[in-house]
């Protein structure tokens, strides 16, 4: 069972993913955040890239309809996504292969790293809307060497959908965590 604070971590991501406000994540919510994707440098539609975060994005929607959506009405709420939330540490392979696809989205300029102008753009984007970072670069890169490698940036993303402990940098990957409720 998701723990508070990853629950609260998850609420943030939950609120971007659900474009209309309703309170329910639907498929044209993950069809909305594919369009999100596609006005990144790269993953413009009809490119390889956009076919590759399209079918990542549309195969959690259907994977979270198939843990989460109980009652089968066609929408998840944000308990119906802790379903899947709880079986993501069983799927570690997976959550990774995802980071892959993002880690090549956010990647615009293909130097293999991501830069905080970058880490910014994949904030903004998962958000979508306009983000205050500041000093969660520095979190996120330790060694301070001013970017993030594909293998940093995969242990962060791990770190950011399955972990419950708070000291975890990868906890704010995605931007800053709601406070309590």
């Amino acid at each position: 069972m998701a723990g508070t604070f990853q629950e609260r971590k998850l609420r943030g991501m939950f609120a971007a993913f659900d474009a209309d406000g309703d309170g329910y994540l639907r498929e044209e919510d993950f069809t909305a955040l594919v369009g999100r994707w596609g006005r990144l440098p790269g993953v413009e539609p009809g490119t390889e890239l956009r076919a590759r975060v399209e079918a990542l994005l549309m195969g959690w929607w259907a994977a979270l309809l198939e843990a989460g959506d109980t009652n089968g009405d066609g929408a998840v709420d944000m308990g119906e996504l802790l379903v899947l939330v709880d079986r993501l540490p069983t799927m570690v392979a997976d959550v990774t292969a995802t980071a892959d696809t993002v880690f090549d989205a956010v990647d615009s300029n293909g130097d293999g790293v991501i830069s905080p102008e970058e880490h910014q753009r994949l904030v903004e984007t998962w958000n979508g809307r306009p983000a205050d970072l500041d000093g969660v670069f520095e979190l996120l890169d330790p060694d301070g060497d001013g970017h993030l490698s594909r293998e940093r940036f995969a242990l962060l993303w791990r770190q950011f959908w399955i972990s419950d402990d708070p000291a975890e940098p990868g906890n704010v990957l995605c931007g800053r965590i709601p406070g309590p409720r």
